[in-house]
């Protein structure tokens, strides 16, 4: 990367979790659910801020959050703004807090992504910022796509698929005038890739480590418990 170019992250975190509230009768978002000792966002905003390469962290949440004062988690990048309805008004949001001196580039990453690999995060952006075109985390798609409503109707080829992951990563501008245009026309934003996709930008797919896993539903809380400490160990071996 440039020496001169700047990063800023934004962690959509105005989420309400509702699989996980009613799975589980949890009264809080999944962010803040505790994961081995701290709440899942914590978890994630700690990898964050072990990226030298980030000038800022924008942690979006709802205006009348009352968990995230909370959090024990404290790094002078991590400024807070308001959360969206969805999570593009989430990140558009955090891109409008970042607009009084905008970065080249803006990293956005799930809250409730915690196990993400840091060697993972600089490899996209090395490769993005040495091509000059923004690009996200995936993984291949291994298993045999079925394609149908209450019965298989057709298996997908699955060579040209990739599970979309995060972070993703694209120049501020781009993203910005693609989410406020794509907002504007009513398309359904799913993820920051397919605002930039509307706008007909390239966007690269950087292979990623397939347990970059989102916690979404109880199993993936019990398997995150373990991926965690597998983490650790690895770490301290």
């Amino acid at each position: 990367m440039k020496n001169n170019q700047t990063i800023a992250a934004i962690v959509p975190a105005a989420g309400v979790g509702s699989r996980m509230q009613h799975s589980m009768q949890h009264s809080m978002p999944k962010q803040y659910i505790i994961l081995a000792g701290k709440t899942i966002l914590e978890h994630t905003l700690a990898k964050l801020a072990q990226l030298t390469q980030l000038s800022k962290i924008v942690v979006a949440v709802s205006d009348n959050d009352p968990f995230y004062q909370n959090i024990g988690f404290i790094d002078v990048k991590i400024i807070r703004t308001v959360g969206g309805k969805e999570r593009a008004d989430s990140v558009l949001n955090g891109l409008l807090a970042l607009s009084d001196n905008p970065p080249d580039w803006v990293l956005v990453h799930d809250a409730a992504r915690p196990l993400v690999a840091i060697d993972d995060i600089e490899n996209l952006i090395a490769q993005c910022t040495h091509a000059n075109e923004g690009g996200i985390l995936a993984s291949k798609v291994k298993d045999t796509i079925k394609r149908g409503n209450t019965h298989s109707e057709q298996t997908v080829p699955r060579d040209d698929l990739w599970q979309a992951l995060t972070p993703q990563l694209f120049k501020y501008h781009e993203l910005k005038a693609a989410l406020e245009g794509a907002l504007q026309q009513g398309v359904t934003i799913t993820d920051e890739a397919s605002a930039i996709e509307w706008a007909n930008k390239p966007v690269k797919l950087i292979a990623g480590r397939s347990d970059n896993i989102k916690i979404t539903t109880p199993e993936d809380l019990d398997l995150a418990h373990f991926l965690l400490q597998k983490q650790h160990s690895e770490k301290a071996s």
